[in-house]
């Protein structure tokens, strides 16, 4: 005898930041629910976090992973939201055994992007020049392209830290070109950093909704947003990340896709912070199983001594 599908809800309640960014991709997903399933009602709650609330600290030094997600987290654990929406990159591999990542929608550009209104380019900036970022990603492929930059740590939000560069407090910042682009402020930006010459966080471009494992009904209604390519593409770079013990403050990057003959493909590298040094490794394998690139990318990876760069790294911070 088979089971009888799940009810499809009829009010669903979105949890997500206030950032006008984090607004912005939860506004996306109430808007593609109601287009899929006319007559939903959306809601969206807005819920502080920990980073939101401290704005002014490095994200290290206020406990780095999870600074973004917990407290939504919650909220669906505990029923006062149904689903929650975030930037993927932020969502740390191991979590909530309660909760699920229910969908992908199809990912934006994987690629970074640098605002420099005067030099334009990384390649053109001056020795010595000074650039932002929040991301020890980032500041190390930035100093493995050029070690005579400096590199500063920067917080706020995406309008705070473009307009760094814009107001000529630095040089120059990076952001996502994803985050820029859903704002309209792509125009702002003066290179593109693509892979594979500057690989992106593990699930850059993506958005990732959570919901409770054991609600089918909500499970069934996220499905209709879920692009399988992405999905699985955001599983092997998790795979990896997780495998190495990572968090998404780690210096670690990884760009997973699929193949034009539907093979899973997949970049991943790890830095040290100040880039004097690099381990990578590009992989392929069968698209039904991320998993299991994932998990070949990180042995890879600690082949090439991948443990003793992080194991340095954290002891570092």
């Amino acid at each position: 005898m088979t089971s009888p599908s799940p009810t499809t809800p009829d009010r669903i309640r979105i949890g997500t930041r206030g950032s006008r960014l984090a607004r912005w991709q939860a506004e996306w997903v109430a808007a593609a629910l109601r287009e899929r399933r006319p007559g939903l009602v959306v809601e969206l709650i807005e819920i502080r976090t920990h980073g939101d609330r401290d704005r002014n600290s490095p994200l290290s030094a206020i406990g780095g992973t999870g600074l973004f997600t917990k407290e939504i987290q919650r909220a669906v654990l505990d029923g006062a939201v149904d689903v929650a929406v975030h930037s993927l990159k932020d969502l740390p591999t191991f979590g909530p055994e309660e909760l699920v990542l229910g969908a992908v929608p199809g990912r934006e550009d994987v690629a970074d992007a640098l605002i420099a209104p005067t030099h334009q380019t990384l390649e053109a900036l001056p020795p010595g020049a000074h650039v932002g970022t929040g991301s020890h990603r980032r500041r190390a492929q930035v100093l493995h392209a050029r070690p005579d930059l400096i590199v500063s740590a920067v917080r706020g939000n995406v309008e705070t830290r473009m307009n760094l560069a814009l107001d000529g407090k630095l040089d120059a910042v990076i952001l996502a070109w994803a985050g820029l682009h859903r704002l309209g402020l792509h125009d702002r930006v003066t290179q593109r950093l693509e892979p594979p010459a500057v690989l992106p966080a593990v699930g850059q471009g993506a958005l990732g909704i959570e919901c409770r494992r054991d609600d089918p009904a909500t499970l069934a209604l996220l499905g209709l947003l879920d692009e399988p390519n992405s999905h699985r593409a955001v599983v092997a770079e998790r795979r990896a990340l997780a495998e190495l013990e990572g968090g998404c403050m780690i210096p670690m990057a990884a760009w997973g896709r699929t193949s034009p003959e539907g093979r899973l493909l997949l970049d991943a590298a790890v830095f040290d912070p100040d880039g004097r040094t690099r381990v990578g490794t590009s992989l392929e394998g069968p698209a039904d199983d991320p998993d299991a690139l994932g998990l070949r990318a990180a042995e890879a990876l600690r082949a090439q001594g991948a443990d003793a760069i992080l194991d340095a790294f954290r002891a570092g911070r």
